[in-house]
């Protein structure tokens, strides 16, 4: 009887430990985006939101490793996501590029964070209910991604300023709607890597990866931005597919 009540307070430990653990580091690194983005430190608030998102992906896929979901958990992860993946890129667009626009500034950053709480919210509520092949809408963390990868893409790419602004407030305008709308974008929980189809998209994600990481400034951005794209390239496929049928 003591042996399992001990097992059951270590279960416990386990529930709140683990998968928190990496939401904690995920909400870290948001906060950390936002003070250097006060600083002007632009590349390092922007490798922050990469860093977030990292360990938001690590959350979940521990709590499912470990078998610890918990309510708790899914309520710290969406407070946290929305520090990281709303609050920082919102702050780092409107300082480093957004300002000189006055109000139309700060309403596309606000626009923004506030297309991430919705985003969060209708994904908590449809949880249970929606396809696990989809998400509904662009994921906030992909959307962050993208606002964090052009600040890096920018020091290799951009040379005027002004027109760096112009376009950046076009991309918070895109993201945003992005997370909001109802377009499916492919989750790839689904994929079995050991089918032909998943091991040729293994392969395809390690080739994309070594690109990457040979030089993450000048190909993120492109790919982020791909991946925003792909949700309405494909619903026009499906759209017209069904036209013809």
């Amino acid at each position: 009887m003591r042996e399992d009540r001990v097992e059951q307070k270590r279960r416990e430990m386990l529930v709140f430990v683990l998968p928190n653990l990496f939401t904690t580091i995920n909400l870290f690194f948001g906060f950390f985006s936002m003070v250097y983005a006060t600083k002007g430190e632009w590349e390092l608030s922007a490798l922050a939101i990469l860093l977030a998102a990292f360990a938001d992906g690590l959350d979940g896929r521990v709590a499912r490793m470990t078998n610890t979901q918990s309510a708790f958990g899914e309520q710290y992860d969406s407070m946290s996501d929305l520090v990281s993946f709303g609050a920082a890129p919102s702050l780092l667009m409107y300082l480093w590029a957004l300002k000189p626009f006055g109000r139309l500034g700060w309403l596309a950053a606000f626009f923004f964070l506030t297309c991430a709480a919705l985003r969060l919210t209708r994904f908590n509520v449809l949880k249970q209910t929606g396809e696990k092949r989809y998400f509904q809408g662009c994921p906030s963390p992909v959307a962050a991604g993208v606002i964090a990868a052009a600040v890096l893409f920018y020091g290799d790419f951009v040379s005027t300023p002004q027109y760096r602004d112009v376009f950046m407030i076009i991309v918070m305008f895109v993201t945003a709607g992005s997370m909001i709308s109802n377009i499916k974008y492919r989750s790839f929980k689904d994929l079995n890597f050991t089918s032909q189809k998943g091991f040729g998209f293994l392969l395809v994600l390690i080739a994309a990866l070594l690109v990457v990481s040979s030089s993450p400034e000048r190909w993120l951005f492109p790919i982020a931005c791909a991946y925003v794209f792909s949700g309405p390239i494909f619903a026009l496929i499906r759209y017209f597919r069904k036209g013809r049928a």
